[in-house]
């Protein structure tokens, strides 16, 4: 994985009236990998990813991804660039169908104007098949098809997360940002998702910055382990490196404060 990293933390500080969430994080993330970010509750994981994908400006510090570097940039911006993120709590249309919440992520990928669409003329139909196959590879993908046109609302909650996955995939990301994509699931759903994690880094060639607490899934399925604690970098390199740090242990263990 050598070359010019995908993403690069330059010095990235974040506060809310006053109160740090980050301070003085820099790391790299390469072409392919995938990055967990791990730390306990309150470390500032998830404000992290907030700048990445550019829904908090940091106060401090820039952003690097694909060669740019920026301070200030829109979600939408972000998504244009090719980064796309799943969250925490799940955010989908619950009254629409698997297959029409998957097509959600083909937006930034519709050619066809408004007017196009309304009155199916010119580059519509042609369009719309295109970002429907698109969608429907992306189910094959998951595995899901037998749920395709189910109500989102009514399906478990693993399937709803593994469908979330799927609206990012059909975005065709270069990095995709998961935030506790595990989160309330139980061994047997852990290991379908990490399943799909690696399939999504092995045969789509997708960059993954996740977010995750169970650390033997963090263990397995990671490349690159950086580690937070109190907003601050306490760890930063290979699953083998962080769990011999004694920063990283401390951290954990509480015996640091």
């Amino acid at each position: 994985m050598a070359g010019a990293p995908l993403l690069e933390l330059q010095h990235i500080s974040l506060s809310f009236k006053g109160v740090k969430a980050v301070t003085d994080i820099s790391f790299t993330v390469q072409q392919g990998e995938i990055c967990a970010l791990i730390g306990p509750n309150g470390a500032g994981k998830s404000s992290l990813l907030n700048v990445i994908n550019g829904v908090y400006p940091p106060d401090e510090g820039m952003v690097g991804f694909n060669g740019n570097s920026y301070r200030k940039m829109q979600s939408h911006q972000a998504a244009v660039q090719g980064i796309a993120r799943t969250f925490q709590n799940i955010a989908l249309f619950k009254g629409m169908s698997v297959l029409d919440n998957v097509l959600t992520g083909r937006n930034l990928k519709v050619k066809s104007s408004w007017l196009e669409q309304t009155f199916h003329i010119g580059r519509a139909a042609s369009d719309i098949a295109k970002q429907r196959q698109k969608a429907e590879e992306v189910i094959d993908f998951l595995r899901i098809n037998q749920w395709r046109n189910s109500i989102v609302g009514t399906l478990p909650y693993g399937l709803q997360k593994r469908v979330e996955l799927g609206r990012a995939l059909a975005s065709e990301p270069r990095l995709l940002l998961l935030d506790e994509p595990m989160a309330g699931m139980n061994s047997e759903e852990k290991a379908e998702m990490s399943g799909f994690i690696l399939d999504t880094q092995r045969e789509l060639g997708t960059t993954v910055v996740l977010i995750e607490h169970d650390i033997g899934v963090v263990m397995g399925l990671s490349d690159h382990v950086v580690v937070l604690d109190y907003g601050r970098k306490v760890g930063d390199g290979t699953p083998d490196e962080v769990r011999r740090n004694p920063e990283v242990i401390a951290a954990y263990l509480g015996t640091s404060h």
